[in-house]
């Protein structure tokens, strides 16, 4: 049949109509199927979050506040800010994972001071000759000591930590250098930092950083090991790798913008 006859034409045009039509129609119903699963999705993961038979694990539950001992997940650092920008909280996280007591803030000069302070003796399962310090620094140790310190005993030791051995958190003085004093404040100024100096482990190994540090036996991995943890909980980590000054113990602050040597 020639093309351009009017029958052809005639019977052919509506075909063509509804090869036009189709493609927009499946276009749309796919379009609604698409906005249906992203609607559907919203409603699940705002029940998931909301509702309280929620099947989120407490470690993924935004809503669900810190605790130390909840595994690690990609949310737990945002958690931690929180409770360390809320005092109550920090508080409250922190009474479930150590021994600490609350006392009335150290008000002693706009540089030197406690702020939230505490009194702690024990984070985790591991002892410290009692200090003051701030809540901050203590829930940062608390945190360090359940996902960072005991992981690498039993990884490298074969044992536990016992007692963590500190040599202070507040100390109202300048930042020291290898050059002298500085005109700058330390954190330990306002609790913001504590030094460790080393770790009795559960068979009575004593280990120390101005002894321990050097080699590549399995006390040296683990100080090198314990070290890098510290770097994830803390926001400034300073070890024997810094400098002379830090030789024999381990700076750890609240404060920095992740310095990790």
């Amino acid at each position: 049949m020639d093309e351009q006859d009017p029958r052809f034409q005639e019977e052919s045009e509506p075909e063509t109509k509804s090869h036009r039509v189709w493609p927009s129609v499946v276009g749309s119903i796919f379009s609604t199927l698409f906005m249906l699963c992203l609607v559907g999705g919203g409603l699940l993961v705002t029940l998931a979050f909301f509702h309280p038979d929620t099947p989120l694990p407490p470690e993924w539950n935004p809503r669900t506040p810190l605790a130390v001992s909840d595994p690690v997940t990609p949310i737990t650092s945002w958690k931690l800010r929180q409770a360390l920008n809320d005092p109550v909280q920090c508080r409250a996280v922190l009474g479930r994972a150590a021994q600490i007591s609350a006392r009335a803030p150290l008000e002693v000069s706009d540089n030197c001071h406690i702020r939230n302070r505490v009194s702690l003796r024990s984070v985790g399962q591991a002892r410290l000759d009692e200090l003051e310090t701030s809540c901050a620094t203590a829930l940062r140790l608390a945190m360090w000591e359940q996902h960072g310190l005991q992981p690498a005993a039993q990884a490298f030791l074969g044992s536990q930590v016992q007692v963590i051995r500190q040599v202070g958190s507040y100390n109202c003085r300048s930042i020291r250098t290898v050059q002298g004093a500085s005109n700058r404040w330390s954190t330990h100024a306002t609790a913001d930092a504590i030094d460790i100096s080393g770790f009795d482990l559960a068979d009575g190994r004593r280990l120390r950083l101005v002894n321990d540090w050097q080699g590549s036996d399995a006390e040296a991995l683990f100080l090198r090991a314990v070290r890098d943890s510290a770097c994830k909980w803390f926001a400034t980590t300073l070890g024997p790798e810094y400098n002379s000054l830090h030789a024999d113990h381990f700076h750890l602050q609240s404060r920095g913008w992740g310095t990790c040597r």
